[in-house]
């Protein structure tokens, strides 16, 4: 399609856009809900799209949630969605310690409980889930138990975060054969009323400044969580389209594994923040630039209804 990037999407441009691809790849948070509450018309869009023979993919940097608590969660909001088209990074931490890694031992988990579940249900044991409080003086700490067994620190969103956790990471990483594996580096978790916390790059950055180590991460932007998805269903990048409302994880991907791309604004980029990237003549911004973008996927809903 010759169309000029970040271009607005309506009209015939929609079904012109949705011929040209079989899979559609949505982000969540911001996307097709805010939180715990849905964003009007997106059931509708995820449906008509299943029903008119497009597969769709869940794909989220989100470690707090197991795939089935994911596709629970899609059910009671009206989604016709299933487990296996859910890819979070907690099962996408756990593929890739599996298969790309092929760890042999256990994972020093800074994590959360869905996290554990994943590792877990391929065969990976970990510790360090829950908190660890501190005790004794620095040289207790510089000597604190360690498992031997394990063989590589993982790190994603954890509540109980201490400076007893990124001592005891490092301290496991000061072992160069240590695997440092995170799972995302989203800075801030945006919420309603403009409001944000603190996300997991944060606690990463804290294990990675700690150990002077870079980690392997493997949510979005990295390729690594569409590879999940295209190795399990032989998607065909040619064909795809990746749905986001953030244009340094959603859309960097795409543009980093040559997929269409759409940013909704019912999150957090703006089609602002889309132009500054376009002008800048910076090649890494020019990756954050959207094909086409939406004000919300709702606009989609009278082309598929057509």
């Amino acid at each position: 399609m010759a169309v000029s990037k970040c271009t607005r999407l309506n009209g015939p441009l929609i079904k012109q856009m949705f011929d040209s691809v079989d899979s559609v790849l949505f982000d969540c948070d911001g996307v097709i809900w805010r939180g715990d509450q849905t964003i009007p018309g997106a059931p509708d869009v995820i449906n008509l799209l299943k029903k008119n023979g497009k597969n769709v993919f869940f794909v989220t940097n989100n470690s707090t949630k197991t795939r089935k608590m994911y596709a629970d969660k899609l059910a009671l909001m009206g989604f016709n969605a299933t487990e296996d088209e859910v890819f979070g990074t907690a099962y996408c931490s756990a593929m890739y310690l599996k298969h790309v890694s092929k760890l042999q031992g256990k994972v020093y988990l800074i994590g959360s409980n869905a996290m554990r579940q994943e590792l877990e249900k391929v065969g990976i044991q970990q510790t360090g889930v829950g908190p660890d409080p501190i005790s004794g003086v620095q040289i207790d700490w510089a000597n604190v138990p360690l498992d031997p067994e394990v063989k590589a620190v993982v790190v994603g969103f954890d509540e109980h975060f201490s400076y007893m956790k990124l001592n005891r990471a490092l301290q496991y990483l000061n072992n160069p054969d240590c695997l440092l594996v995170g799972t995302n580096t989203d800075t801030r978790l945006p919420l309603e009323g403009g409001k944000a916390v603190p996300g997991t790059g944060c606690i990463l950055k804290a294990v990675e400044t700690a150990a002077q180590r870079q980690a392997q991460t493997v949510g979005k932007p990295n390729h690594f969580m569409y590879d999940c998805v295209a190795s399990q269903f032989g998607l065909d990048r040619a064909r795809c389209l990746m749905v986001g409302d953030r244009l340094d994880t959603d859309i960097l991907l795409g543009s980093n594994c040559g997929l269409k791309t759409l940013l909704t604004l019912t999150g957090v980029s703006t089609v602002a923040d889309a132009e500054a990237h376009q002008e800048s003549g910076c090649p890494k911004r020019l990756g954050m630039v959207p094909d086409y973008y939406v004000e919300s996927i709702a606009e989609l809903l009278p082309a598929l209804q057509g």
